[in-house]
């Protein structure tokens, strides 16, 4: 059963997913924004998962992996995704450079219809990162080594932007929003965050503290 699920909210965010809380299960599914508190009917499709093969270089080898990917969201070549076989503890950020579907190649395609991917080994990541500002959701992105963790309730500077983590969607599909749970970039499908407001100095000064100053 879902708690939560990132679907189209029409309210704040038509064009980009955003966390909503499930309110109503069934033929028809009624859903609450976590951004704007809209309540509408949604779809929630359970998505297809297909095992697809991997071709990797790395530096002059070449190797083969298996990965699951989903029917979700499309790939395209010169993305950054993360190849995991599932059997080891092993993951590999890769740069996709060619995608191919029966005897064709192609720059975008579904999983649904990927029959082998290339790649190359990389040794950083591109994190995608939702932030939601007023009734507007922007997407971002910020390019980490594999290895590097993003902490829930933690700052973090992207594109010369301050943002808080409020949670973490982790590739497996599970989500965390515990304060100080961390999560290494590579296993991160996307982040949820808000806008951290810097106050200059002065602000939010009371009455009681401009007695005697000649302001009150």
């Amino acid at each position: 059963m879902y708690d939560e699920i990132e679907v189209i909210c029409p309210s704040c965010s038509p064009k980009m997913s955003v966390l909503h809380d499930v309110l109503k299960l069934g033929q028809n599914p009624v859903v609450q924004c976590q951004e704007c508190g809209n309540v509408h009917p949604t779809k929630i499709e359970k998505p297809k998962t297909f095992n697809i093969k991997v071709i990797i270089s790395k530096g002059e080898e070449s190797f083969t992996q298996m990965t699951k990917m989903t029917s979700e969201e499309d790939v395209y070549v010169d993305e950054d995704i993360i190849v995991d076989d599932g059997e080891s503890d092993e993951v590999f950020p890769i740069l996709i450079t060619a995608i191919e579907s029966g005897d064709k190649r192609l720059q975008k395609a579904n999983p649904s219809e990927i029959t082998t991917i290339w790649g190359r080994a990389i040794d950083e990541v591109v994190v995608k990162i939702a932030v939601h500002r007023g009734k507007n959701t922007e997407a971002l992105r910020k390019r980490v080594p594999g290895g590097y963790e993003f902490i829930v309730g933690k700052e973090e500077t992207v594109d010369r932007t301050s943002v808080r983590v409020k949670k973490i969607k982790i590739r497996d599909g599970s989500l965390e929003s515990r304060t100080g749970t961390a999560v290494e970039a590579k296993f991160i499908k996307r982040i949820f965050a808000e806008d951290v407001v810097k106050r200059g100095w002065g602000e939010g000064r009371t009455q009681w503290s401009m007695k005697g100053k000649g302001r009150y």
